[in-house]
């Protein structure tokens, strides 16, 4: 999944009574259909970061990842996983401060 673009091709929202997380299903490079959940965006100098998890449920551990996006045609969005570390790190730190104690995230 390294440096791959990836395109948002359907949203849902509203899992569970009392946490719910954005469901985002995006299409590799290669055609394959990856599934993430959103757990916090937010706009850093004019630049807009997912941080995404691959499982729904707030009580399993999940792989987590920071995207960034970087097209907008129409009604297709593109991504691309945050690969530069001071980029990401500085990211990361705000999603940090940004979820509190609502997960538990170790970048």
């Amino acid at each position: 999944m390294s440096g791959e673009t990836l395109r948002i091709v359907n949203v849902t929202s509203g899992f569970g009574d009392e946490f719910s997380m954005d469901k985002i299903i995006l299409t590799g490079d290669n055609g394959e259909d990856l599934e993430f959940f959103v757990l916090e965006e937010t706009v850093v100098s004019g630049n807009k970061y997912l941080l995404v998890c691959d499982s729904e449920d707030e009580n399993e551990d999940a792989e987590a990842a920071i995207m960034k996006e970087v097209s907008v045609d129409g009604d297709e969005v593109i991504y691309e996983f945050v690969e530069d570390d001071v980029e990401f790190d500085a990211v990361a730190k705000l999603f940090e401060e940004l979820v509190g104690d609502d997960a538990d995230i170790d970048f």
